[in-house]
C-alpha cells in the first residue's frame, strides 16, 4: 500500500530508507518546538499553547505537502520570520499579536492567489539555472554556518563579527568530533550515517561537561508529558489593523510576502535540486502544487496561531539520508505529533548532536558548485553574490535579491539583455525597490 501510495519503487527508495530519512529530518528541526514558542512569547503569546501549535502546524503542513507533491519536504513555523513577527511587527510597531496573525492570513491568501494563477511557478522558472545552483550552494553554506554556530565552533565577535569558539570547551570539542564522525560514516557510505551520529553524540554527551556544572546531554525529567491546549491562540486572529490603518498594514504585508516567497522558493530549489527532482532543464515538476501547499500552510499558521509556516531547509538532511518521497515528510509529521507527548525526551537532544548534521548537509549541498560554469564573469559575479550573500546576510531572500540585481545590471550593461527572461528583470526591479525603500527609510 505504501509503495503504491508514495511510488517508492519508481523513486528508487524503500520504506525503511524513507522512515529513517523522516526521522533524520525531524531530529534536525526538532529545535523549533522550543525556539519558536520562546521567540513568539516575547510578543505576549502564551508559550505552552505555542509548543502545541508549533507541532500541529508542522505536522499538518508537512502532510499536506506530501499529499500534493510526494516530495520529501517538511514544513514548520519559519525562523527569522518569527523574529520579524515578534520583535518588529508586535514589539517594534506596537501591533497586537492577534492583528499580526490577521496580516499573516492576508499574506497567505495573496500567496495562494499567486500560486493558483501560476505566477509563483513562473518566478521559479525565470531564475537562471546557474543561479539556482548558486542558491543551493548558498543555502548549503548557510546551513553549515548555522550548524557551526549552534555547536559553538564559531561565535560572534564585536571586533571581527565572527570568530572561533572556545576549543578548550568539552562541548565544542564534542560537536567537532560529531562532525568528523558523521563525515567518516558518510564517506564510508554507512546507512543512516547522520542519525547514527546524532544518537552517538547525544549518548556521549551524558558524560561530557557543559562547563556550567552539568553535562552536554541532560537526562529528561520525565519520558512523557501531556500537550497544552492550543485554545489560547486558536482562531484568535483579527483584522483590526488592516481595517483601521491600511497604510501601516500594507508595508508589513509586502515585507512578509517578499521574505516568505523567496525563502520558500530558495528552499524548494535547494532541497529538490539536491534530491535530483529537477528535470534536465532545471525546472521542478509539480512546482505549482508545492507552492499551493506552502500557501495553504501560511493560511493555516495564522488560524492555528503562529507566524508563517514555511518549507524547512533542514529537509535537506532527510534527503541526504535517502528520502525521496512524501513518506519522508509523513514520518516527520507523525514524529512531530508524538513529540507533543515526548517533548522532554526530544528537547534532551543537545545542539552538539544536531549541529554536525547541519554542517554535513551544508557540505552535500555545496557540491553543486561542481556543476557551475565560472568562466563568464557576467554570470560568475551574481553567482558569487548569492553564494556569499545568503549566509553572510543570514537571509535566503536577501542573498537571492543581491544576485538577481547584479545579474540584471550586468546583462543590461553588457548588451546581453535578451539572454535573460523579462520576469528575471522584473524580480530584480522588485528587489531593487526593496533596497531603495530601505535606503529612504534610513535617510528619513
Amino acid at each position: 500500500m505504501l509503495n503504491k501510495l508514495y511510488r517508492l519503487s519508481e523513486n528508487g527508495t524503500t520504506i525503511g530508507r524513507e522512515l529513517q530519512a523522516g526521522a533524520t529530518t525531524f531530529t534536525a528541526m526538532a529545535y523549533i518546538l522550543a525556539v519558536n514558542p520562546a521567540i513568539l512569547s516575547a510578543a505576549g503569546m502564551p508559550q505552552p499553547a505555542l509548543i502545541t501549535v508549533t507541532a500541529l502546524t508542522a505536522a499538518v503542513s508537512t502532510l499536506l505537502m506530501g499529499f500534493l507533491t510526494n516530495y520529501p519536504l517538511a514544513l514548520a513555523p519559519g525562523m527569522g520570520i518569527n523574529a520579524y513577527f515578534a520583535f518588529t511587527i508586535c514589539l517594534g510597531l506596537g501591533v497586537s499579536w492577534q492583528s499580526a496573525l490577521g496580516l499573516v492570513f492576508v499574506n497567505g491568501v495573496i500567496f495562494l492567489a499567486l500560486s493558483v494563477t501560476g505566477v509563483r511557478e513562473k518566478i521559479i522558472a525565470a531564475i537562471p539555472h546557474q543561479l539556482k545552483l548558486a542558491i543551493t550552494c548558498g543555502i548549503g553554506l548557510f546551513i553549515a554556518f548555522i550548524g557551526l554556530k549552534n555547536g559553538g565552533i564559531v561565535v560572534s565577535s564585536p571586533a571581527t563579527f565572527v570568530t572561533h569558539g572556545d576549543f578548550g570547551s568539552p562541548a565544542v570539542l564534542l560537536c567537532f568530533g560529531g562532525i568528523l564522525l558523521t563525515a567518516v560514516l558518510v564517506a564510508r557510505k554507512i546507512p543512516g550515517a547522520i542519525i547514527l551520529s546524532i544518537l552517538a553524540v547525544t549518548a556521549v554527551g551524558l558524560f561530557v561537561s557543559d562547563g556550567k556544572g552539568g553535562t552536554v546531554t541532560r537526562m529528561p525529567d520525565a519520558l512523557f508529558s501531556l500537550p497544552a491546549s492550543p485554545a489560547p491562540t486558536l482562531f484568535q486572529l483579527n483584522f483590526d489593523l488592516l481595517l483601521s490603518d491600511f497604510g501601516k498594514a500594507l508595508p508589513i504585508i509586502l515585507t512578509l510576502l517578499l521574505v516568505d516567497m523567496f525563502d520558500n522558493i530558495g528552499t524548494l530549489i535547494g532541497v529538490t535540486q539536491r534530491a535530483g527532482l529537477l528535470d534536465k532543464n532545471g525546472k521542478l515538476p509539480k512546482a505549482g502544487r508545492a507552492l499551493v501547499a506552502d500557501s495553504i500552510a501560511a493560511i493555516l499558521s495564522s488560524l492555528f496561531g503562529t507566524s508563517t509556516v514555511v518549507s524547512y531547509i533542514e529537509s535537506a538532511s532527510g534527503v541526504e539520508a535517502g528520502g525521496r518521497t512524501g513518506l519522508t515528510g509523513a514520518t516527520t509529521a507523525v514524529l512531530f505529533l508524538l513529540a507533543l507527548f515526548l517533548t522532554p525526551v526530544i528537547l534532551a537532544i543537545p545542539a552538539a548532536a544536531t549541529a554536525p548534521a547541519l554542517v554535513i548537509v551544508g557540505i552535500f549541498m555545496f557540491e553543486s558548485v561542481a556543476e557551475m560554469k565560472l568562466n563568464d564573469f557576467t554570470l560568475t559575479a551574481p553567482t558569487f553574490l548569492i553564494i556569499a550573500g545568503i549566509p553572510l546576510s543570514f537571509s535566503i531572500a536577501e542573498g537571492i535579491g543581491l544576485g538577481l540585481i547584479a545579474y540584471a545590471v550586468l546583462f543590461l550593461a553588457t548588451g546581453r539583455a535578451r539572454e535573460g527572461s523579462p520576469l528575471t528583470y522584473v524580480l530584480a526591479l522588485i528587489f531593487g525597490l526593496h533596497l531603495i525603500k530601505a535606503l529612504l527609510g534610513g535617510l528619513f
